[in-house]
C-alpha cells in the first residue's frame, strides 16, 4: 500500500508550491488609470476633492445615496464610510499610463512625458503623497511598439530611481494586450536585466499582465496559455487584470454591446480564475466605460436651467448606477478589484463594496461562529473534520471585508467571535489547532 503513494510525495509538493493560497496582503480595491502626461505627484488627493464634490452634488445625504444605486445595506453606515473613505484615503491604486490613456507620440514628447511622471512620482514619495499602490502601464510588446515599450520603462525606472533612490512601496509594472507566454518571458528577462542597471535588488520589478486578446484565453492548440503564463513570470507576476473592450472587440462584438457583464467577459474571467485559483495571484475586473458626468456646464456668471440641472443629475444618477451594479456583478464573481476611470467613480466604487460586505456581515458572522464552534467540538472528539473549505470560505468573508475598509479588525472579531489574532493568521484550520493547543493546556 504504502509504494502505491509513495511516488506521490513529488507531485503532491509541486502542486502545493504552485498553489500557495491567498496572499497575506492587502489587495487595492480598484485600479485609477489616468494618462501618464497628466500624472501630478498630488493627482489622488485632487481626485478624492472631485469625488467628493460629485458626492455634495448629487447624493448630498445616504438617502439620496441609497435611491440612486439601491443600497441594501445601512445607508447611513455605507454613507459615512465613503465620506471617511474620500477624505482619508480616495485612490487605493493608480497606474500612470502610457498606452491606451495616452496614445502614440513622437518618440521625444514620450520620453519627456515618462521623465516628468517619474519625477512626480519622487516628488510624491518625500511628500508622502502617493496612494498605497502604484504603478506604470507600458505599450504592448508587438513587433511595432516592443522598442517603445522598453524605452518608456528604462527612463521611468531608471529616472526614479536616481531622483528617489528606490521604489516606491508597491510599484507594479502593468503589461497590456498579451497574447503569448513568451512575451511574459521575454519581459520576465527584461527586467532582470533593468534591475542590474538601475541598482535594484533582484525581483523588485514585480508586474501584472492584462488579460485582453482572446489568443489568451484559448490559444491556437485548444489550451488556455494563461497557465504558462505564471510559468513565464518567474515569479514576479502579482495580478492578472481583464480587459473588457478590447476581448470584446477582439471578438467581434459591436461598441454598443461592449459592456461588463455580457456572456463572452463572463466566459473569460471564469478562465481567469481556474487558472489562477489558489496560486495567490489577485484577479481584477475592468472598467465602465459610461462615466459620470455632466451634460451641461453653466456659462461664466451664469446658473444651469431648471432642465439643464435635471438632465446633469439623470446622466450622473444613470452611470453611477450601471457603474455600481457593474461592480457588485464582479465582486459576486470573486473579482475583488477593477478599474476606474473617472473620480466620481469612487463614489460608487466603495458604495459597492461596503455594500457588498456589510449587508452581509450578520449572516457570515453568525454563520462563522456556528461552523467554528462545530468544527472545535468534532476535534475535540478527535473526529477527522474534512470540511475546512467551508470554514476557510466563512473566514474569506471577513478578511476581504477588512481589506476593502467595509469593516474594522474589532468589528469582525466582535461579530464573528474569533480574535483580532486569529483574523490575522488567516487560516481557519490554524484557528481550530490553536484552540485544541489552549484547551488542552486549560487556557
Amino acid at each position: 500500500m504504502h509504494e502505491a503513494t509513495s511516488g506521490l510525495a513529488a507531485v503532491n509538493q509541486a502542486f502545493t508550491a504552485r498553489h500557495p493560497g491567498d496572499k497575506p496582503l492587502r489587495q487595492p480595491v480598484h485600479t485609477v488609470y489616468g494618462g501618464g502626461h497628466l500624472f501630478k505627484s498630488d493627482t489622488a488627493a485632487r481626485l478624492g476633492l472631485v469625488a467628493r464634490a460629485a458626492m455634495a452634488e448629487y447624493a448630498p445625504t445616504p438617502a439620496a445615496l441609497a435611491k440612486v444605486v439601491g443600497l441594501n445595506a445601512d445607508p447611513k453606515g455605507v454613507y459615512a464610510r465613503i465620506a471617511e473613505k474620500l477624505a482619508r484615503e480616495p485612490v487605493e491604486d493608480f497606474r500612470i499610463d502610457f498606452e491606451d490613456g495616452y496614445g502614440s507620440r513622437p518618440d521625444a514628447e514620450e520620453d519627456g512625458h515618462v521623465e516628468g511622471a517619474a519625477r512626480e512620482v519622487a516628488a510624491g514619495m518625500r511628500a508622502g503623497t502617493l496612494p498605497p499602490f502604484i504603478g506604470i502601464r507600458i505599450k504592448p510588446l508587438t513587433e511595432e511598439l516592443k522598442a517603445r515599450s522598453v524605452r518608456t520603462l528604462r527612463i521611468f525606472v531608471t529616472t526614479l530611481v536616481r531622483q528617489a533612490g528606490a521604489l516606491p512601496a508597491n510599484f507594479v509594472v502593468t503589461l497590456p494586450k498579451i497574447v503569448v507566454a513568451e512575451q511574459v518571458g521575454a519581459f520576465e528577462a527584461m527586467l532582470t536585466s533593468l534591475e542590474k542597471e538601475a541598482g535594484l535588488a533582484r525581483g523588485s520589478l514585480r508586474f501584472e499582465v492584462m488579460v485582453e486578446t482572446p489568443q489568451i484565453v484559448l490559444g491556437a492548440d485548444g489550451r488556455s496559455a494563461l497557465p504558462r503564463v505564471l510559468d513565464a513570470a518567474n515569479g514576479r507576476l502579482t495580478a492578472a487584470h481583464f480587459g473588457t473592450y478590447d476581448y470584446t472587440a477582439g471578438l467581434g462584438i459591436t461598441a454598443a454591446y461592449q459592456a461588463m457583464r455580457h456572456p463572452a467577459c463572463d466566459f473569460a474571467k471564469h478562465v481567469m480564475s481556474v487558472s489562477f485559483a489558489g496560486t495567490g495571484i489577485w484577479l481584477s475586473d475592468g472598467s465602465t466605460a459610461v462615466l459620470p458626468v455632466a451634460l451641461h456646464r453653466a456659462a461664466k456668471g451664469r446658473k444651469l436651467s431648471p432642465r439643464q440641472a435635471r438632465e446633469n443629475r439623470a446622466s450622473v444618477h444613470a452611470a453611477w448606477k450601471l457603474h455600481h451594479d457593474d461592480v457588485r456583478h464582479s465582486l459576486a464573481g470573486g473579482f475583488y478589484q477593477g478599474w476606474d476611470l473617472h473620480p466620481a467613480q469612487l463614489v460608487t466604487r466603495y458604495a459597492a463594496v461596503f455594500g457588498f460586505f456589510m449587508e452581509g456581515i450578520d449572516a457570515a458572522a453568525a454563520r462563522l461562529q456556528n461552523f467554528t464552534q462545530k468544527a472545535f467540538q468534532a476535534t475535540l472528539v478527535g473526529d477527522v473534520f474534512d470540511d475546512a473549505a467551508t470554514g476557510q470560505g466563512l473566514l474569506n468573508y471577513f478578511l476581504r471585508g477588512i481589506n476593502s475598509g467595509a469593516v474594522t479588525e474589532a468589528e469582525a472579531a466582535r461579530r464573528s467571535g474569533l480574535t483580532v489574532d486569529e483574523i490575522r493568521g488567516r487560516s481557519f484550520v490554524a484557528i481550530l489547532k490553536g484552540r485544541s493547543a489552549r484547551h488542552a493546556r486549560g487556557t
